[in-house]
């Protein structure tokens, strides 16, 4: 009895992909090559072959949902890394990630050669502030192996109760032995836009992804900038260095709030709905300020989108490091019972037409990751003419300028170089285009 149902389970399989490839093929033949619109009844039958010996000899009995559901992520997953299938909580998790506010670790992830790599921690989570990196490749989950895993079974045993501690073990470049870091979870509440002044003049504004509100979150952050300066900005940088991506339209909102005109980015895609073309109204917040747009290895998918766009309208110089490379859009499709369906449905373009895919955006500007050490204690001054004894007056007869000690903003400037190089590098630039333009 549980053999024949078995079989009239298959068979009805068989039935359905038939009916729905064969219905395919009949609506849309002559607008497909030859090799596609063949069924192909010799791949059904070896399927239904092992879905037959997996139920009959597998050490353990396996429900035919779980089969079938198997079998949905395999063909999903095997297509790239980012189409995926998503149960009902999974798919929960995603919206929750769009709106700002999750449980977990604060990393975006993808797989890669069967283990889990960090595309970019979030900012101001557990996972950065224990040291998790771009590019870092999770080989074990506490005491439970990567490898074999798909990219949601990992995400679910990362995500867990606040408070809870988990332990990954990491892969890095540079290092020979294999990394434990200790992780204790929290809720994530990301807020993806970040602001201040450098100095008189001069913004910073950090996104640390994209988020359904960050247009409208970084037009607040200029205008509060700007008060703050008691008038116009001559220069912002902003900031996109391990910024995972996040929702396309967001990533369209950012790059119009500084361009006035032109296309800002377009896809293209094998279904018609895949197909949009995006284009700047005409409103540029900054007044054509001067931008600098920090990138490296972490920047990926929306951050690439702002970027390619400001860079190929010379509306920003781009400085940094070569980005992630992920220029491909995901379409969400929800299913029956609450599940959905990941899929990537079209490539998008930078408006000079450039394909980011497994490309990346290469910055104007390069710089190498390395850190900076001050040569003298923070004590030592360096000995001037004026410090001689018995020195020769200037010879000006104005009045001498008092001494003035250094206030918080020259020493957080003196710190910067120290702290963030690349920021230190931006601020430069932006002062001297802001010289040069005067």
């Amino acid at each position: 009895m549980q053999k024949k149902s078995l079989w009239v389970l298959i068979l009805g399989m068989f039935l359905g992909i038939f009916i729905s490839v064969g219905g395919n093929v009949l609506a849309e033949r002559g607008s497909r090559s030859p090799e596609t619109e063949v069924l192909p009844f010799e791949d059904l039958r070896t399927f239904t072959e092992i879905f037959g010996r997996i139920k009959r000899d597998y050490v353990e009995p396996v429900t035919d949902k779980q089969l079938l559901e198997h079998a949905i992520r395999g063909m999903l997953i095997g297509l790239d890394p980012h189409s995926d299938y998503l149960t009902g909580d999974q798919y929960k998790e995603l919206q929750e990630g769009t709106t700002g506010q999750f449980g977990g670790l604060g990393i975006e992830v993808t797989m890669e050669n069967g283990f889990v790599k960090v595309v970019s921690p979030i900012d101001d989570t557990p996972a950065q502030r224990a040291g998790v990196r771009a590019g870092d490749l999770v080989v074990r989950l506490d005491d439970q192996p990567v490898k074999g895993m798909s990219l949601g079974d990992a995400v679910k045993l990362m995500r867990g109760d606040p408070g809870s501690r988990i332990v990954l073990t990491i892969m890095r470049e540079g290092e020979e032995a294999p990394l434990k870091i200790e992780i204790t979870r929290d809720i994530i509440k990301v807020k993806s836009v970040r602001s201040r002044l450098l100095e008189k003049d001069y913004g910073y504004l950090r996104i640390s992804s994209f988020q359904s509100k960050t247009g409208e979150g970084l037009r607040k952050a200029i205008a509060e900038l700007e008060k703050e300066n008691a008038g116009k900005l001559k220069g912002l940088v902003l900031d996109l260095r391990n910024n995972p991506g996040g929702v396309l339209n967001a990533a369209v909102d950012v790059s119009d709030a500084f361009l006035d005109k032109g296309l800002i980015v377009y896809t293209e895609g094998r279904i018609e709905n895949s197909e949009m073309r995006f284009n700047a109204s005409p409103d540029d917040v900054l007044d054509g300020a001067p931008i600098v747009v920090l990138i490296n290895a972490g920047s990926a998918s929306a951050s690439e989108i702002v970027a390619g766009a400001l860079q190929d309208h010379r509306r920003a110089v781009i400085m940094g490091e070569k980005s992630f490379g992920k220029g491909s859009v995901q379409t969400v499709l929800p299913t029956s019972g609450g599940a959905a369906v990941k899929l990537t449905t079209a490539r998008y373009f930078t408006p000079s037409g450039r394909s980011i895919q497994a490309e990346g955006i290469e910055p104007d500007i390069q710089l190498d990751r390395f850190k900076l050490e001050s040569v003298e204690g923070p004590d030592f001054k360096p000995v001037k003419e004026a410090d001689l004894s018995r020195h020769l007056t200037n010879g000006n007869r104005s009045k001498k300028k008092p001494e003035t000690k250094d206030t918080e903003q020259d020493q957080e400037k003196s710190k910067l170089e120290i702290t963030d190089y690349p920021l230190h590098e931006a601020l430069m630039l932006l002062k001297g285009i802001a010289i040069l333009r005067n």
